[in-house]
């Protein structure tokens, strides 16, 4: 296969795994945050701790929009901003006690959706998907 055939089947993946994403976290947020927010602690959870820069980079959000969204959900004390003590000028983010146990019932959840997905999965087939997440995060998802 090519480096262009293989590009399409990339492309058609990350598609894919958009739309499983969608389906595992429909209905996920609690009703108090919009989907920006959701979106924002989601990726503080699993990135934490991560500098508003990030966020926005990462989350295609305008720095003032998501310095707003991160004032907000710091208001309802989800998140929280900390200064690093070898540079006071930078601030990073990280989830509140209340975020984190809120994020890891969702996670909870999604697990729950993620497990039923691959209920008929083989022990073999578990094992070759583990293989290529593997190498799909070392060779393709890796941060340079």
């Amino acid at each position: 296969m090519g480096k262009e055939q293989l590009f399409r089947k990339f492309v058609a993946f990350t598609t894919s795994v958009h739309e499983v994403t969608h389906e595992l976290t429909k209905d996920i947020k609690p009703e108090d945050i919009t989907p920006v927010q959701y979106s924002i602690l989601e990726y503080i959870a699993v990135s934490q701790p991560v500098t508003l820069s990030q966020i926005s980079d990462c989350k295609h959000i305008s720095m003032p929009n998501t310095s707003r969204e991160l004032k907000k959900l710091t208001e309802k004390q989800l998140c929280e901003k900390f200064e690093v003590a070898e540079d006071r000028r930078k601030q990073l983010i990280r989830l509140s006690e209340a975020g984190q146990a809120m994020m890891d019932r969702a996670f909870c959840e999604i697990g729950d959706r993620f497990l039923e997905r691959i209920k008929n999965v083989s022990d073999e087939e578990l094992a070759d998907i583990e293989r290529a997440l593997d190498i799909l995060h070392t060779k393709v998802f890796y941060e340079e």
